[in-house]
């Protein structure tokens, strides 16, 4: 049995003022595990007061000091790939495949803004001033817990290259994965204060950063619903927000693909972290006079895929990270079958052998229609949607018609072709024949899907306030 009993402040575990105590329920067996006590207002305004001291002198550290501060902090999590992978496996149930993943991005996300600080102009000059960009300030940083200490450092290196100071409230699922990469932070030895954690609720911690004055921009990765929530609240004292919101990302099979090669990979893009993704690619718009022959693809490819222990290697798909979560997606599969959607595989059934743990069975609705809810509201589990298009055209409208716009997928034997096809997709990331990442560009969403941006340059900059000087 586990115990979380400390929050990271000003440089320290410290016990919290909070007194709550929460159960840690394993997803693979629903079976308690541990205990975390949560911090609460009086923790949080701790925080945020140690932050704000720590900015008088951190905003005013030179570049050459944070990239030095970031060469550490990589070196640790480097070295502890293998305890943030196991946690995120133990604790979360997210698959080795993609918790490994998660691990080594992590230490890939740290060298890109290393490599982008080097490189970046605090004080360009633009007409006839001079334009000074300095720290926005303490950042308050609200995590979910599909990928949380991925989500961790790349905010954190983002704001430590800004020369920001940080209170992070990961999601009170996370506790122990938060334990661990606060141990890499602690290690790399940043000045006190500059790094704070506090486990919590959102309507309690995550409250606290949204109102306290001190804080001078959010940063969000959750639902569309608690972002909306968070910018309402942050309005009140003129908060700068980030906000990485709700996908329902859509993949076009267009009709020169190879769909022996599209399909498969269209499966996996749909499943990525048990589709517990906002990138996942839930929306699969293929050729209508195609239909028949990627049915019967995707349901041999799903017939292979593993459900079960997110400890073994070949694990594809692992449990929900909640009995709530589980019975959400259960819900929404019931929902496909009474809009008239056709079951290609899948369903309600808990796989074999699987029955202790939140395990959903990979499921394929074909022939759907893009109104029905299945194919516009984010599910958050293993359930794809196979949409079928008339023309080019047609599968553009399709793809665009949602509500959200954060990553789409486009598979073309044609690469320009393809680039022309994701040019008219209204989503801030699209992926060509695959799924990619890079670590330097710009990630965010469109419409529903959030506001500003991440990685690199463009998510430096969100981070920071132009001044101009003018002579």
């Amino acid at each position: 049995m586990k115990t979380i009993d400390k929050i990271y402040i000003n440089g320290e575990f410290v016990t919290p003022h909070g007194k709550q105590v929460l159960d840690i329920i394993s997803p693979t067996t629903n079976q308690k595990t541990g205990e975390v006590t949560l911090g609460d207002e009086v923790d949080t305004q701790n925080a945020v007061a140690a932050a704000k001291d720590a900015l008088k002198l951190f905003s005013k550290t030179t570049k050459e000091e944070r990239i030095a501060y970031l060469e550490k902090l990589r070196s640790v999590i480097s070295r502890r790939e293998k305890d943030l992978t196991d946690i995120m496996v133990e604790e979360y149930g997210g698959v080795f495949q993609f918790s490994s993943m998660v691990a080594r991005f992590a230490v890939d996300d740290i060298n890109a803004m290393i490599d982008t600080l080097k490189n970046f102009d605090f004080e360009p000059t633009t007409g006839k001033s001079k334009v000074h960009l300095q720290p926005v300030g303490v950042v308050g940083i609200i995590i979910p817990w599909n990928m949380s200490n991925g989500f961790i450092v790349t905010k954190l290196s983002t704001a430590i290259a800004a020369g920001c100071t940080a209170v992070v409230k990961p999601s009170e699922m996370s506790t122990q994965q938060t334990q661990v990469i606060a141990e890499c932070f602690h290690e790399a030895g940043l000045p006190k204060g500059v790094v704070n954690f506090v486990n919590g609720l959102g309507d309690v911690v995550g409250a606290e950063l949204t109102r306290n004055p001190d804080i001078s921009k959010i940063a969000f990765t959750g639902s569309t619903g608690v972002g909306k929530i968070i910018a309402k609240g942050a309005v009140d004292t003129m908060k700068r927000v980030t906000l990485e919101l709700g996908g329902k990302s859509p993949n076009i099979i267009l009709d020169d693909a190879n769909l022996e090669e599209a399909i498969p990979t269209a499966i996996i893009a749909a499943f990525l972290n048990s589709g517990q993704a906002c990138a996942a690619a839930t929306r699969l718009i293929v050729p209508e006079s195609k239909l028949d022959e990627v049915n019967i693809i995707a349901k041999a490819v799903v017939e292979k895929l593993k459900v079960g222990d997110p400890k073994d290697s070949d694990t594809t798909i692992g449990p929900m990270v909640s009995k709530k979560q589980y019975e959400r997606v259960l819900d929404y599969i019931k929902i496909g079958q009474e809009e008239g959607a056709t079951l290609l595989i899948g369903g309600t059934d808990k796989p074999e052998g699987l029955e202790d743990g939140n395990f959903v069975k990979a499921t394929i609705f074909t022939n759907v229609k893009n109104n029905m809810r299945i194919a516009q509201e984010e599910i958050f589990g293993p359930v794809l949607s196979i949409i079928p298009y008339k023309d080019e055209q047609d599968a553009i409208t399709i793809a665009n018609d949602t509500a959200y716009g954060l990553c789409a997928y486009v598979s073309s034997a044609d690469k320009e072709r393809a680039y022309r096809v994701a040019s008219q997709i209204d989503a801030g990331r699209v992926c060509i024949n695959g799924l990619s990442h890079d670590s330097k560009a710009p990630f965010g969403g469109f419409k529903q899907s959030g506001i500003g941006r991440e990685y690199g340059v463009f998510g430096l900059e969100e981070y920071l306030e132009a001044k101009a000087i003018l002579e």
